[in-house]
């Protein structure tokens, strides 16, 4: 079995929401809470600027997310010398290869080819079953935060609070 976490093209854009969706639907199954949809404008930015990634299992799309590298309106103050993963999304098919293990993989990488000091994420504060995987794939957790402001942010994270996590690099 071969993975590899190479960059989303334009090409992959319609795969990316089909996993987008697959997430919320599972999101409602499994939480109180859940992802309000994204701006096909926002990926293909994030796709434009290198930020959008995809993990192939032997050729295959397993998992898709992105990146950003300033988070102020969540990290606030901390915001610095930080690659932040968002939007995370599993194939139902390919659930249990650990995913987010691969990512954090790739993150230390990336982050010692380009000075950043921390991996970071987040997820709904009252979220405890992601709580406890994230740590257990090898995140400090950090503490929560109540958003004040969420302009420029998808729509779900309107008045929510957070739980914050990081690996040192």
């Amino acid at each position: 079995m071969q993975i590899e976490v190479k960059n989303s093209q334009l090409l992959d854009i319609d795969t990316i929401f089909n996993f987008y969706d697959m997430a919320i639907a599972h999101q409602k199954k499994v939480f109180n809470k859940h992802w309000q949809g994204f701006s096909r404008e926002l990926v293909e930015t994030e796709i434009t600027d290198n930020r959008q990634y995809k993990i192939l299992v032997d050729g295959e799309v397993a998992c898709v997310f992105a990146v950003t590298f300033n988070d102020q309106l969540i990290w606030g103050d901390r915001d610095h010398d930080s690659v932040y993963i968002h939007r995370i999304v599993t194939h139902p098919a390919y659930r249990g290869y650990s995913f987010v293990k691969e990512i954090i993989k790739w993150a230390k990488g990336y982050a010692a080819k380009n000075d950043i000091k921390y991996i970071r994420m987040d997820t709904w504060a009252d979220n405890e079953k992601l709580l406890a995987y994230y740590t257990g794939c090898g995140f400090d957790y950090v503490g929560v935060v109540t958003l004040q402001k969420s302009e420029g942010l998808p729509k779900h994270y309107e008045g929510i609070s957070l739980s914050l996590f990081e690996i040192a690099v």
